[in-house]
């Protein structure tokens, strides 16, 4: 796929580290917010990027997402994994920016401040029930528009030309990667100057469709076993076999 990745400007003033192949910023979820805040209030487009091990290990044969994730101008460390290896590596991490979680305080933010959103992703039925909760839970919210995340890439410049028309503030993106990075980088070179988020199966979370792991889970850093535990068949080879990869590379990379 022939995708023209540019740089983006880096608002923020914070350290960015190295986690094997991928860049990672020294932010926690406070920082976060605030720093993309910066990025709606001056309409610089921003590709808000989290990684993982899962991530971090496609990115070691694909270089069009090395190269995507790299160029973003904020990458958060969306997994306990990359947290973990940081400090082992000697260049600690604050703390794990949850995908899900960040996505939902910046859909607070969006209701006191006046942002306006949009929901790209999931079954018709699911992102249509996501809205519905996040109207009642977030009072005031400007929801700009919902489109499922069915459609071909021929349909690619329809959704560029709508949400050029709409200019949401923040685009969230429930697609699974690596198309949900392709996509995005195709939006941004259309001249969308949103801030664009993958958020993964989180509609399907905040729809109900599908449980989230408790807080106990959440706080201890299981929260992945309780997935692998909804979805088995799914999930077991990227979490067992390609944590034990990730490992692999990261102890190499330790005594490089």
């Amino acid at each position: 796929m022939q995708i023209d990745v540019k740089q983006e400007k880096l608002l923020g003033k914070n350290k960015r580290i190295k986690v094997l192949n991928s860049y990672v910023d020294v932010l926690n979820m406070h920082q976060t917010i605030e720093l993309v805040e910066k990025y709606i209030t001056t309409e610089t487009p921003l590709h808000l990027m989290g990684v993982n091990a899962d991530k971090i290990n496609e990115m070691e044969h694909n270089n069009l997402l090395k190269e995507i994730v790299n160029k973003c101008g904020v990458i958060n460390a969306d997994g306990a994994s990359v947290v973990f290896a940081s400090k082992y590596l000697g260049l600690p991490l604050p703390e794990r920016v949850a995908g899900i979680d960040l996505m939902q305080k910046l859909i607070s933010l969006s209701a006191q401040k006046g942002y306006s959103i949009y929901l790209l992703g999931a079954k018709e039925s699911i992102v249509k029930k996501t809205a519905n909760v996040l109207k009642s839970d977030y009072p005031g919210l400007k929801l700009a528009g919902v489109h499922n995340g069915y459609f071909s890439d021929d349909e690619w410049k329809d959704i560029a030309r709508s949400l050029k028309e709409i200019e949401p503030d923040i685009v969230f993106v429930g697609i699974t990667s690596p198309k949900k990075e392709y996509l995005i980088e195709y939006l941004q070179n259309k001249g969308i100057k949103s801030v664009f988020m993958g958020v993964g199966g989180s509609f399907d979370v905040i729809s109900g469709a599908i449980p989230r792991a408790p807080k106990w889970m959440q706080n201890n850093n299981f929260e992945w076993l309780f997935r692998v535990i909804q979805e088995p068949n799914r999930l077991f080879k990227r979490y067992f076999i390609g944590n034990n990869i990730f490992i692999k590379n990261i102890i190499k990379e330790k005594f490089k």
